[in-house]
């Protein structure tokens, strides 16, 4: 699913949070430049890695130097800090500070889905902005957010048939299928397989219940529950983690846990800063001075009138499927109320070769993508590579970021920065595809202009529109128009050759 915001500053009383500079550091690419140091919040933060060099998780540099030989809890192999990638959900344990620095204390990691993938499926419409694997009759969405090692996003669109073993690092979305953030075909391993969903046909006297197409069968006298489970907790409707042996269609359950939402839990400390998918839309309360609520990660999220909303996002917007990043305090153990919100997922994309870099920021196709501590880096064959190693001039790289706009800068904050393995042909490194909001447009066919960018759109072919009907739009309507446009760099300029209105929300 894909969302788009108009660009806007919003705050509720006490204003906008405002980001300074950033400055490219460490294998995450950069840092909030802000004015000290002070401690912002101790407890725990749970998002996707979006770097190394200690470890960057929700926008914070984590030191790992106070952890035991920089150890991660987990019972999926992943036991240290070398064997986490990009993607990956973390939680960490600790505090961290207004300069974007932290301390990790305890670093926890586990699978949502471990073993064999029955299906893959591409984007219907075609467009290739996504792929739905079913593993184990789970529903896994890969976007081009998603950080995928073992294998290529290109690899999976045309694989329908592929039967790799995979690890899947995701979100469980409120339909119960799941969004990856991460997804890594690993060797096959039946006796080692991690199975999470939705229960049904539950038979205690039988020792076995179902989840999805998988039939799960344990020994009441050998299972080892977790999380305070008993037997008693295995009901029809409960959402639980299974892990054990598969045979066939059967998992025999060595070990049966709660989901992956305890990630979420409160830790002796009140802080918390997540990212998650929303389960259930904002809703005012309409009571005293409480604006509203929503619920993700199992979480209901109070707003109240001092929470402060990053200016790409407003309260309406705050829908169901949305990824995004809340920093706030518990206030009991299944309620936090914010003290700031900011989307994590993305509206704009350019793909190209680069022409600059700078130390917080690189250009493609005329277009600023800048760079901070939660923009993920990888290269498609899945090795690393950071902003300061970017190719100019000669290998395509993919982004998925924000639009946002600062003073007279439009710009795009990058979350996943992508780089080709092999280089461009020549003929096509002066080609760009780019997807963005209009910002202006001649009212006869001449330019267009998106991210501050002119391109010339005489001979452009307007794909799925009439040129008029976006003129028309454009002048006489205030909601954002959203264009996906193929152009090239000539001699005068950027000349658009296929230019296409993308739609509000699609999937």
């Amino acid at each position: 699913m894909k969302r788009h915001f108009c660009n806007r500053v919003i705050g509720l009383a006490a204003g906008t949070v405002v980001f300074g500079a950033i400055s490219a550091c460490g294998g995450a690419g950069g840092g909030l430049d802000v004015a000290d140091g002070g401690i912002r919040g101790t407890g725990s933060s749970v998002g996707p890695v979006s770097g190394f060099g200690s470890v960057f998780v929700n926008g914070v540099e984590f030191s790992t130097d106070d952890i035991p030989n920089r150890e991660v809890e987990s019972n999926d192999g992943i036991t240290a800090e070398g064997l986490l990638s990009e993607g990956m959900i973390l939680r960490v344990e600790g505090e961290w500070f207004d300069d974007g620095k932290g301390t990790a204390e305890k670093l926890s990691y586990d699978d949502t889905l471990r073993g064999p993938v029955d299906l893959v499926t591409a984007d219907p419409s075609g467009a290739g902005e996504f792929v739905t694997l079913s593993v184990m009759g789970q529903s896994v969405l890969v976007d081009r957010q998603t950080v995928v090692r073992g294998t290529t996003y290109a690899t999976l669109l045309g694989e329908p048939s592929i039967t790799d073993h995979v690890r899947v690092s995701a979100w469980r979305q409120a339909d119960g299928s799941y969004r990856a953030g991460y997804i890594e075909v690993i060797n096959p391993d039946l006796t080692s397989i991690e199975l999470e969903g939705t229960l049904s046909a539950v038979d205690i006297s039988q020792n076995q219940f179902t989840i999805g197409t998988i039939t799960v069968e344990y020994d009441e006298n050998s299972v080892s529950f977790g999380s305070d489970l008993t037997e008693a907790n295995l009901i029809n409707g409960a959402v639980l983690e299974v892990e054990g042996t598969l045979s066939g269609s059967v998992v025999t359950a060595a070990t049966i846990d709660r989901d992956d939402a305890r990630r979420f839990s409160r830790s002796s400390a009140d802080d918390i800063e997540f990212t998650a998918i929303i389960d259930a839309s904002y809703a005012p309360s309409g009571a005293g001075t409480l604006p509203g609520e929503f619920t993700m990660g199992g979480l209901t999220v109070r707003v109240t009138d001092a929470t402060e909303l990053d200016d790409t996002i407003t309260l309406d917007e705050l829908t169901e499927g949305l990824l995004i990043q809340v920093e706030g305090q518990f206030v009991s153990d299944t309620v936090v109320e914010a003290e700031e919100i900011e989307l994590r997922d993305g509206d704009a994309k350019i793909r190209g070769v680069v022409s600059l870099t700078t130390d917080s920021a690189f250009f493609i196709g005329g277009v600023e993508v800048r760079v901070g501590p939660t923009t993920t880096f990888t290269v498609e064959d899945g090795s690393d590579i950071t902003l300061q190693m970017l190719p100019v001039g000669n290998t395509a790289v993919e982004v998925e970021g924000i639009e946002k706009e600062l003073g007279a800068d439009i710009f795009i904050d990058a979350l996943r920065v992508e780089v080709d393995s092999e280089e461009a042909d020549f003929g096509d490194r002066d080609k760009f595809e780019l997807e963005g909001q209009l910002r202006g447009i001649s009212a006869i066919p001449g330019t267009i202009t998106l991210f501050g960018v002119q391109i010339n759109d005489t001979s452009a072919d307007y794909d799925n529109v009439l040129r008029g009907e976006i003129v028309d739009a454009f002048f006489g309507g205030d909601a954002p128009i959203i264009l996906e446009v193929e152009y090239r760099k000539t001699a005068s300029g950027y000349t658009a050759d296929e230019i296409k209105l993308e739609e509000s929300d699609d999937d």
